[in-house]
């Protein structure tokens, strides 16, 4: 238990550090919205049907990947949809190959649908490659370039105010 206080200490300062290089380099794009990455947690995952969603409301987009968060348990299968604790080491590398190149991949959108402040999440926010990040509000909002101010139990209203102002910057 120590160890994962020590882990996530070094963890942090890496994702201050990283988050203060990201204010000075990031450039606007125009491009078109058609494959998008979600970031989630377990919980929220498997409550809400968030790939649906998004491709109701977003019909340009061809691609939707979904990665969750889920806490590290020996008995849990490795899946290529959720990430633990264990796949970010405490130098911020990411040891899963699958969350890896999820991270890598250039998405044209990236959605962080999570409610609450989660170092790990953030931290994979901050890592991704996609064009153009959407959050929530209750999160860092220097890691987006669009915040909504909604609850994630409000679904159907986060995507509607999203494609609403995605339509404004001419992404769909």
């Amino acid at each position: 238990m120590a160890f994962l206080k020590f882990k996530e200490n070094f963890l942090f300062k890496k994702y201050q550090k990283e988050l203060q290089l990201l204010a000075t380099s990031k450039t606007p794009n125009d491009r078109e919205i058609h494959s998008v990455a979600i970031l989630t947690t377990e919980r929220l995952s498997y409550d809400l049907n968030l790939t649906e969603v998004i491709k109701e409301k977003l019909p340009s987009v061809r691609n939707v990947h979904i990665y969750s968060f889920r806490d590290y348990k020996k008995s849990d299968a490795k899946t290529y949809k959720h990430f633990t604790e264990r796949d970010i080491d405490w130098r911020g590398n990411v040891r899963d190959s699958s969350f890896e190149s999820f991270l890598e991949n250039p998405f044209d959108l990236l959605i962080a649908f999570f409610d609450q402040k989660h170092l790990y999440l953030e931290y994979a926010a901050l890592q991704s490659n996609a064009a153009f990040k959407i959050g929530l509000s209750n999160i860092n909002n220097q890691l987006f370039d669009m915040v909504i101010d909604e609850k994630p139990s409000n679904l159907e209203s986060f995507a509607k105010t999203m494609k609403k102002y995605l339509e404004l910057l001419h992404k769909i």
